[in-house]
């Protein structure tokens, strides 16, 4: 089955750009287009997309608001958000982060990065460049606590090796990479990071690595 993605952003030769790089791609389907959030709000409704490739910046409801209006609680099978953006230190992302996309790319990435964020997302898995996390989180620590904030008690809940992984998937480690580097096995390291999720009540991996910096787990520019 291939997968179904809805395009919304407010350029049209953008969203024509981006339509004849995914159908070029035998396991994507473009199934809409829509111009606005809330033009995107009808179009998942009506369609049920797999991903929603989102902008951000947009007339009558911007992309932060129609994300969290599509991955919202209580919303049966929702669609994964992948958030396009034009400048990757944007105070938007973080919102757009918060508010449920399972990550984002920049507009003038490659084509094939854009391909295959989509199938990441689509999977499940976050879609968040390493080196780009981090400069965000580094860019807006003013907002988040300081080492001397109390630890939130749900962390206590977690297991050393589980704490281990949390501050792995902050840096933006993939399964792989956290397996390599905790010499053990892929399939491991899905069981911790899902019970991780489960445990502190997060969504995703995106979610999880916000949590790591909030919390004050992970700090700005350390490890």
């Amino acid at each position: 089955m291939a997968i179904r993605v809805l395009l919304v952003d407010d350029q049209p030769l953008l969203r024509t750009g981006f339509r004849m790089i995914l159908e070029a791609e035998q396991d994507l389907a473009v199934v809409g287009e829509a111009g606005d959030g809330l033009q995107a709000l009808d179009q998942v409704r009506a369609l049920q997309p797999d991903v929603v490739l989102m902008d951000i910046r947009m007339p009558r409801m911007d992309g932060v608001e129609a994300t969290r209006q599509i991955t919202g609680p209580g919303r049966d099978g929702p669609a994964k958000v992948l958030v396009l953006t034009t400048f990757d230190l944007d105070e938007y992302v973080v919102e757009a982060l918060k508010a449920g996309a399972s990550g984002f790319l920049l507009k003038d990435a490659p084509a094939h990065e854009l391909v295959q964020a989509i199938r990441v997302v689509a999977a499940g898995e976050a879609m968040l460049a390493p080196s780009i996390t981090r400069r965000l989180l580094d860019k807006y620590a003013d907002h988040l606590p300081s080492g001397e904030d109390e630890v939130p008690d749900t962390l206590h809940t977690l297991t050393e090796r589980e704490v281990e992984v949390l501050k792995l998937v902050a840096r933006g480690l993939s399964n792989a990479e956290i397996a390599a580097d905790l010499f053990v096995s892929e399939t491991t390291v899905k069981t911790h990071v899902g019970h991780v999720l489960t445990k502190l009540g997060l969504r995703d991996r995106v979610q999880a690595a916000v949590f790591a910096y909030e919390s004050g787990l992970v700090r700005p520019g350390g490890q």
